[in-house]
């Protein structure tokens, strides 16, 4: 644990005030509307930022709408378009002390995990921006007949909203895809870390980007990510959050018959069989459930444990999590930091409490000692866990960890599927045969053999059930933001019957 005691860091040279961008200029709110942005280790508000509402988001639309029917950009060979997406990715680079720094200040990201996402940005924008260079289509041929190919098309407006967790990365993440495809775009990031995401503007600029392109409304879900979910201009919108969200934006969407890729929540199990490496398991589901704070999307916060490993497991899983640094993001030794912000500190500290009566408590289970005041949790195991209990069935979404015994591969498979979400799915064990059946039958849109989250940006990304609608990555990410039109050229004479052509006596 650091010190306690110590003051949080601020960073320099903060801005007291973030405005939207729109049309390449920042403005403020229509009706001059603010809302309070507050840093999690103290709580105080830090700044105010431009609280959008319908009119806003109309502006925005507007000049993405100009800028995708009159400007350059979807008309810009990909070669030119990758050109400017690597500027954008040296800037992120040369920049990433900066933007780990803000980041880890406004969201309470330890500051070594927040680095790690602003480089992880950077790639995100070079990855996209080879691929599309890259991208190629299918041509079919009926010899002497007919040639078929696919015309790749950008759709529009692509409205994008992002969460709160790794904001800038995950706004990378979105970004990426959707400008080097030839959209324009409207970005409403999270209202609990506007932070980060106004840095893009200035970003964009400096990398040539034209105006209109990239358009940034901020304020809250129920307002602008409303008013952007339901507005007639926008055909796609990209969501991450959480899944009772996901349901709204899912009917908002229905009557405008709108592009849908959502990310949703999680409750995904991490299963460790008899014969695992079990230093390695530990571990790795250690990291799993405890990096980033806790607030992952594909955290492995339900360990289902065989039983003949389990009492050793979680013997040493306990007392490994009691290791787990608790400090403030600025330190470089934090391993844990602060929840983004009270109302989440409130929540996960509420299931804690509901824990409590549900399973046996074996580390954490509340504030660090000694850090009396900001969103600290200590990392927080609850062991014997029914497969009904609250905390085994719902997303906490903070450094707690359900753990649960099994006997038998079926039991396992029963209760890693026994819960309304499919997002991941960790699988420690040596048997080849069982990795692969498991991992076949495990109702998760993604899967990890003996390792923990190391993704190649060409796999899709995405869940089933509860956990999302469609995948995002790689090849997908191209198609969800490109419209694949079928084109059909015919080679010599027509070839289709002939209707009407005889005369009345013929009939």
């Amino acid at each position: 644990m650091t010190d306690p005691t110590s003051t949080g860091h601020r960073p320099a040279d903060l801005p007291e005030r973030i405005q939207h961008y729109i049309d390449g200029e920042l403005v403020d709110s229509v009706d001059g509307a603010t809302f309070e942005v507050l840093d999690p280790v103290s709580n105080e508000t830090y700044l105010s930022a431009a609280a959008g509402k319908q009119a806003d988001v109309d502006r925005a639309v507007a000049a993405a709408r100009r800028a995708f029917t009159e400007g350059p950009w979807p008309g810009m060979l990909p070669r030119d378009r990758s050109r400017i997406l690597h500027r954008v990715a040296d800037i992120v680079e040369s920049r990433d002390a900066r933007l780990a720094e803000l980041e880890s200040f406004d969201s309470g990201l330890p500051i070594t995990q927040a680095l790690g996402q602003a480089r992880r940005a950077a790639e995100n924008f070079r990855f996209f921006a080879d691929l599309v260079v890259a991208q190629a289509d299918d041509t079919y041929k009926v010899p002497g007949r007919q040639v078929n190919y696919v015309n790749r098309k950008p759709i529009g407006v692509a409205g994008l909203i992002t969460p709160w967790n790794t904001p800038f990365m995950l706004e990378s993440w979105k970004l990426g895809p959707a400008l080097a495809t030839g959209n324009t775009v409207v970005l409403k990031p999270a209202e609990f870390t506007p932070l980060s995401a106004s840095l893009w503007a200035g970003i964009f600029e400096e990398a040539g980007v034209p105006p209109g392109v990239f358009n940034l409304v901020n304020g809250l879900g129920e307002e602008a990510g409303d008013a952007l979910v339901k507005h007639p201009d926008v055909p796609l919108i990209s969501f991450t959050g959480e899944s009772r969200t996901g349901q709204l934006i899912f009917a908002n969407a229905a009557p405008h018959l709108k592009g849908l890729s959502m990310e949703l929540g999680g409750k995904s199990p991490a299963v460790v069989f008899a014969d695992a490496d079990l230093d390695a398991a530990i571990d790795a589901t250690i990291f799993g459930v405890f990096s980033l704070n806790g607030e992952r999307c594909t955290a492995g916060s339900r360990i289902l444990v065989q039983r003949e490993v389990y009492d050793e497991f979680v013997e040493r899983y306990a007392a490994q999590a009691r290791r787990v640094v608790v400090g403030h993001p600025h330190d470089e030794r934090t391993e844990v930091g602060a929840l983004v912000h009270p109302e989440h500190f409130d929540k996960v500290m509420s299931y804690i409490e509901i824990g409590r009566g549900e399973a046996r408590l074996v580390a954490g289970g509340g504030r660090p000692e000694g850090f009396e005041s900001g969103n600290f949790v200590a990392p927080t195991v609850f062991v014997d866990v029914p497969r009904d209990a609250r905390i085994f069935q719902e997303e906490i979404f903070g450094p707690v960890v359900a753990i649960t015994p099994f006997d038998t591969e079926e039991e396992a498979l029963e209760l890693a599927n026994g819960v309304r979400y499919g997002l991941a799915a960790y699988i420690w064990t040596n048997d080849l045969r069982r990795a692969h059946t498991f991992a076949q039958s495990v109702e998760a849109g993604m899967v990890w053999l003996n390792s923990n989250n190391v993704r190649d940006l060409r796999t899709p990304f995405g869940g089933v059930k509860a956990s999302g609608l469609g995948h995002e990555g790689g090849y997908r990410s191209i198609d969800f933001y490109t419209d694949q039109q079928a084109v059909h050229i015919t080679l010599g004479g027509a070839h289709h019957p002939t209707f009407g052509k005889r005369d009345a006596a013929d009939r």
